[in-house]
C-alpha cells in the first residue's frame, strides 16, 4: 500500500490529522460490510465501468466501490485519508489487483487527466471543503471521463443523524461545510459547474432491516461509526449529555421508521450524482 504525504497548510494539517483519527476509530470496515456494501455497486453500475478503465476511487474507505469496479475489469486506485480503512480493505480482497493510496481528496497526488472515471461513495462527502475536493475530482478526470458520487442526503436517515449530533459535536472549522450537502444535487452540480456535461441526479434509498429497534441503532453508531464514537467521546464525563445524546439518536431512529409491524425498518436516502467531464 503506498503513503503519499498530504498536503496543506498547518491547521489543514491538524484537521485532516482529526479526521483521519475519527475514521479509524470504531468499526467501519463492519458497516461497509454489513451495511452499506450494495451502494459501491450501484455506483458503479451507473458509471459503465468496463474492462480496460482507469479508476481512482477518491475516500474509497475499505473498497466498496473500488472492488466491484475491479471485478468489473477496471484497473483500480483506491485512495483514502485514513490507512487503516485502506488496509483493512486489501485485506479483505488481496487479490483485487487495487492499488491502495493514502491521499487527501483535497490534494489528489496525481498529474491532470490520469483516469478515465473518478468515483467516491459515501466518502469525498466528509471532506471539509467542497469545492477543493470537487476540483480535484474534476482535475485528475480526462476529457470525456465520467465522474460519480454517491452521498447520504440532508433529508435522509443518515443526513438527520449529522443534524442530531450537531448540538452535541463542536463548530466546524472556518471554511468547512456539512457532509449531507454533497446530496443536495443544486450544491453539488454548484460545485462541478463548468466542468461536467451530461450531468444526471437520481435519488434512491438503501433499504435497512439490520436493527431490532432503535436502542440497537444507537449502540450500533455508538460503537462503529467514527463521527458518532467521537461525538459520544466528547461527553464521556458528563452522563446528562450522553443520556441527552442517545434519546436524540434513539428518537431519530425511531422517527425513521417505515414499519407498521413493530420491527425496525429503514430506508436511508442518497444522491446519485454523474456526469462527464467536458
Amino acid at each position: 500500500m503506498s503513503v503519499i504525504p498530504v498536503a496543506g497548510a498547518p491547521a489543514d494539517a491538524a484537521l485532516k490529522d482529526r479526521h483521519r483519527a475519527m475514521w479509524a476509530s470504531g468499526d467501519y470496515p463492519r458497516i461497509a460490510r454489513e451495511l452499506v456494501a450494495p451502494l459501491g455497486r450501484e455506483l458503479v453500475t451507473a458509471l459503465r465501468i468496463c474492462p480496460g478503465d482507469l479508476v481512482l476511487d477518491v475516500a474509497a474507505g475499505t473498497g466498496n466501490a473500488s472492488v466491484p469496479a475491479a471485478v468489473a475489469g477496471a484497473d483500480v486506485t483506491a485512495s483514502d485519508l485514513t490507512p487503516q480503512l485502506l488496509a483493512a480493505g486489501r485485506a479483505a480482497a488481496p487479490d483485487s489487483g487495487i492499488r491502495w493510496q493514502t491521499a487527501d481528496a483535497e490534494a489528489l497526488p496525481y498529474p491532470d487527466a490520469s483516469f478515465d472515471v473518478v468515483m467516491s461513495c459515501i466518502g469525498v462527502m466528509f471532506a471539509p471543503h467542497h469545492r477543493r475536493a470537487a476540483g480535484e475530482m474534476a482535475r485528475v478526470c480526462r476529457p470525456g471521463g465520467r465522474i460519480g458520487v454517491l452521498s447520504w442526503t440532508p433529508d435522509g436517515t443518515i443526513g438527520k443523524l449529522f443534524a442530531a449530533m450537531r448540538e452535541f459535536m463542536p463548530p466546524p472549522p472556518e471554511g468547512a461545510s456539512p457532509p449531507p450537502l454533497w446530496g443536495d444535487a443544486d450544491h453539488v452540480r454548484q460545485l462541478f459547474d463548468g466542468t461536467l456535461e451530461q450531468v444526471q441526479t437520481r435519488r434512491h434509498s438503501l433499504p435497512v432491516t439490520f436493527f431490532t429497534d432503535p436502542a440497537a441503532f444507537r449502540d450500533y453508531f455508538h460503537h462503529n461509526y467514527g463521527p458518532s464514537l467521537s461525538t459520544y467521546r466528547l461527553h464521556a464525563d458528563d452522563p446528562d449529555r450522553i443520556r441527552a445524546l442517545d434519546t436524540a439518536v434513539e428518537e431519530l431512529a425511531a422517527g425513521a421508521n417505515t414499519s407498521a409491524s413493530g420491527d425496525l425498518t429503514m430506508e436511508w436516502e442518497y444522491l446519485l450524482f454523474t456526469g462527464t467531464r467536458v
